[in-house]
């Protein structure tokens, strides 16, 4: 029992000359570890007779349980110590800016924009504004759109109310506005792309009240419908990032060009997924045609010396296609989650070089 008495003394010595907590786990193994001084005399209590046995094992497990509880309080009290000189060491300069996080997140519709005036800048196009309040000359007779087309009416248009003079002034329900200011104002050549914000009553999975629009215009001397086919074969190459998307033009009507055309992409449908530029399906994309000679006449040119062609898509229905995103909806929910799944970071500029999309 004297060496009983003695090991424990020994041992409490060590745990409490413990000076970190590297030298305390040192102590635990020695002593109870699987070679340690307790563990070895555990194991030889099977070589002591019953009496002998009855005699030490109380005081062997009375050592261990002192001995574990003074590791205990050892490890807490190095703990609060290691704690209390990493706090006296580290400072926090509170006076310092944040640290930046890259939480925000570019709507699919700005990208997507900047991605075809990417495409178009490449091929020698700029970029044209106008006002969304347009008048009735810009937004229908300038486009040969006559008095009793049904874009005119109230349940397509949205009307402010009656000026003074009896004009009535729209949202405009498209961006071919931009296209007469800019022969208006500049003389030919042109070679121009107009995206922004258009209005339209209709609202549905596929269609909202206001939704985004590009078009574009090219006007010089000389121009015919293989410059617009090929103008949009190689736009097609590039926003789809393909070598190759199979196109079909299908004779259609628009007021503003003659011939007019609607135009399709090869490809196949999975579910709710579409594979671009293979399969045996169709799907248009946009509508295009020569500009009408009454436009152009509208324009102060002449449509014996000047020709050109046209075309407009919708942003939002391309970005769905191109990012497999299924109600169009969903793009003005203002839902933090769903931009971060279908957002782009800031710095993922779209470039020919480095890749349109991510």
């Amino acid at each position: 029992m004297a060496d009983l008495q003695q090991l424990e003394v020994e041992l409490i010595a060590d745990i409490d000359g413990a000076e970190n907590l590297e030298a305390l786990e040192a102590v635990r193994v020695a002593a109870l570890g699987k070679k340690g001084r307790l563990s070895q005399m555990m194991r030889g209590l099977g070589s002591l007779s019953p009496e002998e046995r009855k005699a030490v094992a109380p005081g062997l497990n009375r050592i261990k349980d002192e001995v574990n509880e003074a590791l205990l309080r050892r490890r807490a009290a190095l703990g609060r110590a290691a704690l209390d000189a990493r706090l006296a060491s580290e400072r926090v300069d509170v006076t310092l800016p944040v640290r930046p996080e890259r939480s925000g997140r570019i709507h699919p519709v700005s990208q997507v924009m900047d991605e075809i005036a990417e495409i178009f800048a490449d091929m020698g196009f700029n970029i044209a504004e106008g006002p969304d309040i347009e008048d009735d000359f810009h937004n229908f007779t300038a486009l040969n759109i006559p008095p009793e087309h049904p874009a005119r009416q109230m349940h397509d248009t949205f009307y402010f109310n009656e000026k003074a003079d009896g004009e009535r002034m729209v949202l405009r329900t498209h961006t071919s506005p931009v296209q007469i200011r800019t022969m208006q104002s500049e003389k030919p050549p042109h070679r121009i792309v107009a995206p922004g914000r258009t209005y339209r009553s209709d609202s549905d999975q596929t269609h909202t009240p206001m939704f985004h629009q590009i078009e574009g215009l090219v006007i010089d001397r000389g121009i015919h419908m293989g410059h617009l086919k090929g103008t949009l074969q190689e736009f097609a190459r590039a926003f789809f990032e393909l070598d190759d998307v199979e196109m079909r033009f299908r004779p259609s009507h628009f007021p503003f060009t003659e011939p007019s055309a609607e135009v399709d992409i090869r490809c196949r449908f999975e579910g709710d997924s579409i594979a671009i530029g293979e399969g045996d399906d169709w799907l248009e994309i946009l509508g295009c045609g020569m500009v009408h000679p009454r436009v152009l006449e509208h324009v102060g040119l002449d449509p014996e010396e000047y020709q050109g062609f046209a075309w407009g898509m919708g942003i939002d229905r391309i970005a769905m296609l191109k990012y497999g995103i299924p109600d169009l909806r969903a793009f003005f929910d203002s839902d933090l989650r769903w931009l971060r799944h279908y957002g782009f970071l800031p710095l993922d500029m779209p470039t020919l070089g480095g890749g349109l999309s991510r």
